[in-house]
């Protein structure tokens, strides 16, 4: 069973900074791919940053220079550290992880999602 929970959401102004958070259930070298996704009201899922095996993150081209995608192996979890908000942020944030191999039936796995709202 994979689980996957983030945390680090919350209400930030205009210019501020959150670091969000996904602590996985299992090594994340059980998985080939590790992203964070968002959803806005109205608007489809999209891609934020996506990190492939040892590769360097890549990024939407809305949050490249003010978002970064880390990883802590030790801790079995990953980061999107968010600078520089703009309301146009506002979405709940996914973390998503691909397994190299089914789990409960399924390569994909997200978490619950946490909310981000930029608003002065």
């Amino acid at each position: 069973q994979v689980q996957l929970v983030e945390s680090g959401g919350g209400l930030v102004q205009p210019g501020g900074s959150l670091r969000l958070s996904c602590a996985a259930s299992r090594s994340l070298f059980s998985f080939v791919t590790m992203g964070w996704y968002r959803q806005a009201p109205g608007n489809q899922r999209e891609l934020v940053a996506t990190i492939t095996g040892g590769g360097a993150p890549n990024y939407a081209d809305s949050v490249k220079g003010r978002f970064t995608f880390s990883r802590d192996n030790a801790k079995n979890t990953v980061y999107l550290q968010m600078n520089s908000l703009k309301p146009e942020d506002t979405a709940v944030y996914y973390c998503n992880m691909r397994s190299t191999v089914r789990i409960d039936g399924k390569h994909d796995h997200w978490g619950q999602g946490t909310q981000v709202t930029v608003s002065s």
